[in-house]
């Protein structure tokens, strides 16, 4: 069962837009040593929708090399196209993903027959474990809890990343999907709430940059220490807004380029941030000392 903090980590680029392995790796490294459960290559955070195949397959190869043995991988291989999400699934088991993160498909706005039977074929065309990604502000589309406790029935999958931003829509999903089904938030600054509702950790943008701190407050979590988690929380609770000040991946991607540990580079239509945003990020940077 997955618990606990699993790191959305970005994907760096070189000056002239090529991967940046390099940077990928001590990005790797870092988060391991920080103690996270996992990490998750290739989501939204990490630009996927700019990847090309071989740079999405390339990026979850290197994360799997350097995490086996070490930490789980969850590899986003989803896709609005299912046979298209199977053949990204494929690839990724074969570099040594753990489980694989599967987005409701986007922009076509399937039904919810049509969700299931998306996730019910990739299922059953990969043996690999899969957490279904819900995230209907990115996709246009919101998987119904109804829907989602049928899909639980498959038996290789094994988890929601619930980003639906509706408190009611998580409770009612932690209550109805059976107990050893991992909910984990999708957003940091729901953390808190769905853990103390039963939920079992968070696939993280702020650990990009606080990692070991991300840690130590899901820990609060999973030992049922709300009143330290609730104050930790509002601690937090700037640094987890204002990492969306402009369109993820942007904010995080620019504290650590002005930490030296990735290069200012986005894919467009993905940009630098604004002056204003950069200060701003300075100053989390100084409060958070990150």
């Amino acid at each position: 069962m997955l618990k606990g903090v699993f790191t959305a980590i970005v994907t760096p680029f070189q000056k002239g837009g090529a991967l940046d392995e390099d940077a990928l790796i001590k990005l790797v490294d870092e988060q391991i040593d920080s103690g996270v459960a996992g990490i998750v290559p290739c989501g939204t955070t990490g630009e996927s929708p700019t990847l090309t195949h071989t740079e999405h397959n390339r990026v979850i190869e290197i994360v799997c090399r350097k995490a086996k043995g070490r930490t789980l991988v969850i590899a986003g291989t989803g896709s609005n196209s299912t046979d298209e999400a199977i053949r990204m699934t494929v690839l990724a088991k074969k570099a040594g993903a753990d489980y694989s993160l599967q987005v409701v498909p986007y922009y076509n706005k399937p039904t919810q027959k049509g969700l299931y039977e998306h996730f019910k074929k990739i299922a059953s065309s990969v043996n690999i474990p899969i957490v279904i990604y819900n995230i209907a502000g990115r996709t246009g589309i919101n998987l119904e809890t109804k829907t989602l406790i049928e899909l639980t029935k498959i038996k290789n999958i094994v988890g929601v990343k619930e980003a639906s931003g509706s408190i009611q829509q998580i409770m009612g999903v932690i209550r109805s999907v059976p107990k050893d089904f991992s909910v984990l938030s999708g957003d940091d600054n729901l953390t808190m709430p769905l853990m103390s509702c039963g939920g079992h950790g968070v696939i993280s943008v702020a650990s990009n940059v606080i990692p070991k701190r991300i840690v130590d407050f899901v820990a609060l979590g999973l030992k049922e220490d709300f009143i330290k988690m609730r104050k930790e929380h509002y601690e937090l609770y700037e640094l987890f807004s204002k990492l969306f000040i402009e369109t993820n991946p942007i904010p995080v991607k620019m504290i650590l380029a002005l930490k030296r540990k990735i290069k200012p580079v986005f894919r467009l239509p993905m940009t630098e941030p604004q002056k204003e945003s950069v200060k701003i990020l300075k100053e989390l940077i100084k409060k958070y000392k990150i």
